[in-house]
Order: structure tokens, then sequence, then C-alpha cells
């Protein structure tokens, strides 16, 4: 398959984003247009006179991922209503950060929803504002530790939200978006390219988030970013499903598997080293709730127009 992300980007070693990029290019192919919100994957693979962006590519500001991505949309539909280039599909395609997309970028998103054009934006999600240098966000995890949450001697955990469940929130709140889903790009192998072809396929404004570990981020050696995403599915911390025109699809069912206990996966993490027993019975309590308890596990802990195919 041929390569439209490649060498000339500077990443960190082990960088699960760099490998998100990597392969929605490759699934998307070279009639792709990319444009990409100020975050990591801006800062690293733009570097001066250099990228590894062999389809165009173009830089948006930290909450500008929505717009950005509906004007491209409406200015290649009005080109080729106008004749000025061929009629054929050309795939939009917008990634932002957790902070850009989750966060800042939220209502921008939330707009591109309610188009009719057809775009995907990917939300790579390291779960911190990592280009400058790994602070919180609303996407970040209970009691990780960041520059801005930092552990001490008189307040061990900083960080006291849960996590933002960014795709139910789209997929509910925008019911006519016909697919939105979650991924990790090394696991299940091809799950997320197949993922990003059904996005592109199925029509209208797409959104996929991605759980990507951060060796930087999240402390641990770069070797492992494999192990670890493979870990947040496993233990069920990262649910993974598709929402296909409002059907529920898990990609792995954590209901059906005995999950690996939560420990295993933040064990293995520099920024949950502070954690003590009661810590990790609470976060595993916090996903044995979602798996056990909610209305539709791992998605939603309410009921609302979804429903689970059986």
């Amino acid at each position: 398959m041929e390569e439209f992300y490649t060498s000339g980007h500077r990443t960190c070693q082990g960088c699960e984003s760099a490998l998100v990029m990597r392969d929605f290019a490759k699934a998307s192919g070279p009639r792709t247009v990319v444009t990409g919100a100020t975050g990591c994957m801006y800062v690293a693979n733009t570097s001066y006179m250099t990228t590894p962006w062999v389809v165009p590519w173009m830089h948006t500001q930290l909450g500008g991922g929505g717009a950005s991505a509906v004007g491209m949309a409406a200015g290649l539909k009005a080109l080729m209503r106008k004749g000025k280039i061929p009629q054929e599909k050309i795939n939009v395609i917008n990634f932002s950060g957790d902070l850009g997309g989750g966060d800042m970028g939220l209502g921008g998103i939330s707009g591109a929803m309610q188009t009719d054009y057809d775009m995907l934006i990917i939300i790579y999600d390291n779960e911190s504002a990592a280009n400058t240098d790994i602070q919180a966000t609303n996407m970040t995890p209970w009691g990780a530790q960041t520059t801005f949450t930092p552990t001490g001697s008189k307040k061990r955990i900083m960080h006291e939200k849960w996590k933002k469940n960014l795709a139910p929130m789209i997929a509910i709140g925008h019911p006519n978006c016909k697919y939105v889903a979650t991924a990790c790009a090394t696991f299940p192998p091809m799950d997320y390219m197949n993922k990003v072809k059904k996005a592109l396929s199925v029509g209208g404004p797409t959104l996929i988030h991605t759980m990507d570990p951060c060796p930087k981020g999240w402390d641990y050696h770069p070797r492992y970013s494999g192990d670890l995403g493979q870990l947040a599915i496993k233990t069920g911390i990262f649910p993974l499903y598709e929402i296909i025109k409002g059907e529920v699809v898990y990609t792995y069912d954590a209901r059906k598997t005995k999950r690996v206990p939560v420990r295993e996966y933040l064990e293995k993490q520099g920024r949950f080293s502070h954690f003590i027993d009661s810590d990790f019975e609470f976060v595993q309590s916090k996903v044995d709730e979602m798996w056990n308890d909610w209305e539709i596990p791992g998605v939603a802990p309410i009921k609302g127009w979804l429903s689970v195919r059986q």
C-alpha cells in the first residue's frame, strides 16, 4: 500500500499519533486533502522546510478543526460545480488533538457535524496538551500527573475529573451524523484503517476518536506504545465501538471477554506512579460500572436514541 505520510516528521520515538496519521493517509489514498489543527502533530510534522505529508495539507488554528474541514469541503464542492476541477470524490479529513478537538474546538466540530458535507474528523487523543509540555486537558484521565497536575505531599491526586466521553457526545448530540467510532492504531490489527474507510464511504460528516499512547506524556519506554494501546482496550478503560446510523457495534466487546485488571495498564505508566491501592481500586470500580451498569455499556450511561445490535 502506498505511503502518503512518510519520512520527514519529527515526532518522538514510539509516537502512536504518528501512526494514526500514517494509517489514515494510507486508508484514504491520494485523492485526499487534510487540515491539521495546532497540536503536537502540527508542530512535529511541519518543521521548517520539511513535511511528511505527500497529500495536500493545511494548518489551521487550535480550535479551528471543524470550521476548516467545512470550508475545505465547501470549496471543493463549489469548484466542481463551476467546472474548475473535475467531478470526483476527494476525501476531506481534519485531525485535531484532544485539546484542539475535544475541548477548544468542540463547538466548531459540532457545527461541522450538522452540515451535509462529506468529511472525516479524527480526534487523536494522547490525553494531554503534548506540544506545550504535557498540560492536562478534559481528556486527561483521573489522577494522571501532568505539568498542570503534579502530585505533592499535601495533595496526592491533583486531577480529579473523569475523562470526557467524547465519541458518544458527538453521536447522541448529532443524530444526522451517520458514523462515529473509537479506535486504536495498533489494536486490533487493521481495525482503525477499516474504520477510516467506512467513515469516508458512508457520506456526510463523520468522526473517529483514537486512543494514542504517548511515551513522553505518559512516561514509559517507547517500545511499549503498542502494548499500552492494547491494554487500554483489553482492560475496558477505552471502549472500542462503531455507531453506524444510531446502532452501536462493539469492535472489541469487553463484556464477552475477561477484562485485564486496569492496574496492569496503569502501573506501566510513570504518570500514575503515585497511585496507591485505593486509587487503582477506584479506577477499576469506575471501569466496572461503565461495563456492568451503564444503559449502553462503555458508551452511554443513560438511554437515548441509540440501540445495541444483538
